[in-house]
């Protein structure tokens, strides 16, 4: 694969959710620093027109059950024209792990993710000022539960260790007193679900229920409050280095899983460095942070390094074969699917978020993986399946079981497979090459029996 297009593939998946064959093409024209740009500048890109979602499902408008949230967002990932949104909002979910389980408000979950939408390529002392008040977060740490003469840490303790310095960083008294700083950051009550759900909570700060009193944290002593305890969160190193291998591990390459990183070092040392200083450089804006990340040699080397997560292989699956731009029958269905894969999304197992890496990996969850891409790879009813073959067909020169393998590869987004891998591909093929040319409907029988056995390979499950 030519290498302008080969990059542009990589950032394609790691920036959105992957792109078509032809939509590469298009892309490949331009130099590769200015598709970063094109994936980062997207204030004059407009919004997914979700007109035709509300005729069909107006239920996602308002969500009252998870499945609708879900397929809201689903729907989203894979229609959008600014991808980046998408992602750094999956990203924010992670970190920010947040779940339904408990809060029981699908609506407030979506507004938490538009929150994510908003800021999440901005500025992180204002995402966590507004995670801070975000009552799906407030409810689902127990903030609402924090009173001047009764402090709850739950709040407090997953802000420090989860949200921005990691564990180790900080004391127990630390937790103790960012605790009682965020005192009185509540919500309205909640008025009943019935019948039609749950009202949208909205952010109260209780003056009466806030302790103004001296606090000492990370060896600050003042009247601190809550944007007091993030403004000192923000000036330590551990928190640039936290937050930078967090971006590491989603953008770049996998990583031990969070609870390992105070004993297990960075795979990248180097890398991770660099973006910590980037955060610094750039008073913490998250935009030019990525932009110098997908302009890195580190980034441009990490091509396969990650898993893909199950929201990554369902929604680049369905954005491939065009198979959710509108509606047919069990279209809403496909948004059950990466939860059978693992990923439940807007319901994390925990506040430490979903496992990552090589832990997506099991045997049920890779059956399942199989079995989705498979169906609809080569469900020649879809257009973007047929647009799969076109170009296949389109870019062969010489038909040899090589070639032909080689271009189904290329065609996915340039699928890098070890030479055993590539070896027993080809003798499939050769096994059907007296038929592979005779006519175009035979040629798209053998290429969808070709482009199944590409997708059940370990190496497309990384991206």
């Amino acid at each position: 694969m030519q290498k302008n297009k080969q990059m542009i593939s990589h950032l394609s998946r790691r920036a959105g959710f992957g792109s078509t064959p032809y939509e590469i093409d298009e892309l490949s024209k331009l130099e590769y620093e200015n598709v970063v740009e094109k994936y980062l500048n997207i204030e004059n890109v407009p919004e997914v027109d979700i007109l035709e979602l509300y005729r069909y499902h107006p239920m996602t408008e308002r969500p009252v059950l998870i499945g609708q949230s879900q397929f809201w967002w689903l729907y989203h990932m894979v229609n959008t024209k600014r991808p980046l949104e998408e992602k750094i909002a999956l990203f924010w979910h992670q970190v920010f792990a947040t779940g339904e389980s408990k809060v029981e408000s699908p609506f407030d979950l979506v507004k938490q993710i538009q929150l994510f939408k908003k800021h999440g390529l901005g500025n992180f002392k204002t995402l966590l000022i507004e995670i801070s008040k975000n009552p799906a977060m407030l409810f689902w740490l127990d903030n609402n539960e924090n009173h001047k003469r009764a402090p709850n840490e739950n709040w407090g303790r997953e802000l420090l260790e989860l949200f921005s310095m990691g564990a180790t960083n900080y004391t127990e008294k630390d937790v103790f007193e960012a605790s009682r700083a965020f005192s009185g950051w509540t919500m309205y009550d909640r008025l009943p679900q019935q019948p039609w759900g749950p009202y949208l909570w909205d952010f109260k700060f209780d003056p009466d229920d806030h302790d103004y009193s001296k606090k000492t944290f990370l060896g600050h002593t003042a009247k601190l409050n809550g944007e007091d305890i993030i403004e000192i969160i923000l000036q330590q190193p551990a928190t640039a280095n936290f937050i930078a291998r967090h971006i590491y591990n989603f953008f770049v390459a996998d990583e031990p899983q969070v609870p390992a990183w105070p004993t297990e070092p960075p795979n990248d040392k180097y890398a991770i460095k660099k973006i910590q200083e980037n955060l610094i450089k750039y008073n913490w804006e998250i935009k030019p942070t990525l932009r110098e990340l997908f302009n890195s040699e580190y980034f441009k080397g990490s091509l396969f390094k990650k898993v893909k997560n199950p929201a990554e292989v369902v929604a680049g699956t369905l954005k491939l074969t065009k198979n959710l731009n509108g509606p047919h029958p069990g279209w809403v269905e496909m948004q059950n699917i990466p939860g059978f894969m693992g990923q439940n999304l807007f319901d994390p197992p925990s506040v430490e978020g979903w496992h990552t890496g090589k832990e997506w990996i099991n045997s049920g969850a890779f059956m399942t993986r199989v079995n989705f891409i498979s169906d609809q790879i080569t469900n020649v009813k879809l257009q973007g399946v047929k647009n799969i073959f076109d170009h296949i067909i389109k870019n062969l020169n010489n038909p040899s079981p090589q070639e032909v393998v080689t271009q189904c590869l290329e065609t996915l987004g340039g699928v890098q497979v070890e030479q055993k891998t590539f070896d027993e591909l080809v003798h499939h093929t050769e096994s059907i090459s007296p038929v592979i040319c005779s006519n175009k409907p035979q040629m798209e029988i053998h290429i969808s029996s070709i482009l199944s056995l590409i997708v059940g390979t370990r190496e497309y499950q990384f991206c």
